[in-house]
């Protein structure tokens, strides 16, 4: 089974789209109505929906090692900070985690572009 993505607000629409024609499933938060969920509500809403979190957002990395500690689940996070990945190798790697991976490789992991 692939991975199936949830992109946040932070991440650009040539993301989106790329992983798209790519063949990657993704939605993204504001397809899903939850622009203005807060950061644990969100990940709540892709954990819900089977999806892993994709995001520019350090403040859900905090949330994500919360509920590590915590033994909280969630379907996983992937982070990328934006000034350290090219959007063609974000996409590139998203591609490959979600063609790539199981569902259950990233459940409550947080994963860092680039690879």
């Amino acid at each position: 089974m692939p991975v199936l993505l949830y992109a946040d607000v932070h991440i650009p629409r040539a993301v989106t789209v790329a992983l798209r024609l790519a063949g990657a499933d993704v939605l993204t938060a504001q397809e899903d109505g939850a622009i203005t969920l807060p950061d644990p509500d969100l990940l709540d809403r892709a954990s819900a929906l089977g999806r892993t979190l994709v995001t520019f957002d350090d403040d859900l990395l905090t949330e994500a090692a919360r509920r590590q500690r915590q033994g909280i689940p969630f379907a996983g996070v992937v982070f990328a900070h934006p000034s350290r990945v090219s959007i063609g190798d974000c996409v590139r790697e998203l591609a490959l985690i979600a063609k790539a991976g199981q569902p259950s490789d990233l459940a409550d992991l947080v994963v860092f572009l680039p690879l």
